[in-house]
């Protein structure tokens, strides 16, 4: 039997609310990847080192395309792309709230404003160390998030979605920890260190 428009045997795949998991995650790992693509916009222009300007490069066009594909899914929806009043990590039961000390770092990972302004005033070999720092501790944050989709989210390409993007950034933070090796630095950086 033919597959036809007018099928009603199949059922009807929900769209999610606005309170989903699969909502608040295409939300929240937006804001997440919107910093990561900053970061490495950054990096970019304080060094000439190939290999860094190249994993920005790749972090940069990633994390834009992969934002891009959220916020038309929440389009799609019909959801609003930011949900005020609704404290980031809520759909995964963590709920962080605005809370001052953070100084901007609305989720696990996230840099502050104090770190990004410190990443601005460095160059060489002390941008990379610190984009490499800053962006492991970002990706870790962001697998966090994402595994919380794989496990809580019920659109299956959205699941499918998160999960690849755990397999990509843990190969991504293996591959910052051998370069932060080769500079002689840990993927943790040092106190005092514009954190």
């Amino acid at each position: 039997m033919a597959f036809t428009l007018g099928d009603r045997s199949r059922p009807a795949a929900r769209t999610p609310t606005a309170d989903s998991p699969d909502a608040g995650f295409a939300r929240d790992m937006s804001v997440h990847h919107e910093q990561a693509v900053e970061m490495s916009f950054i990096v970019r222009d304080r060094t000439k080192n190939v290999d860094v300007r190249r994993l920005a490069y790749d972090i940069a066009n990633t994390q834009a395309n992969q934002r891009g594909m959220m916020m038309g899914w929440l389009n799609l929806w019909g959801l609003p792309v930011s949900e005020a009043g609704t404290p980031p990590m809520q759909w995964m039961g963590m709920g962080m709230g605005m809370d001052p000390s953070t100084d901007g770092a609305l989720m696990p990972g996230m840099a502050t404003r104090a770190q990004l302004a410190a990443l601005r005033e460095l160059s060489g070999r002390q941008a990379e160390v610190r984009y490499l720092q800053l962006m492991t501790a970002h990706h870790k944050g962001g697998i966090h998030m994402a595994e919380g989709c794989v496990h809580l989210c019920k659109v299956p390409t959205e699941r499918k979605f998160a999960q690849g993007m755990v397999t990509s950034q843990q190969s991504e933070v293996r591959l910052m920890s051998d370069m932060l090796k080769a500079r002689g630095a840990s993927p943790t950086a040092a106190p005092g260190a514009g954190s």
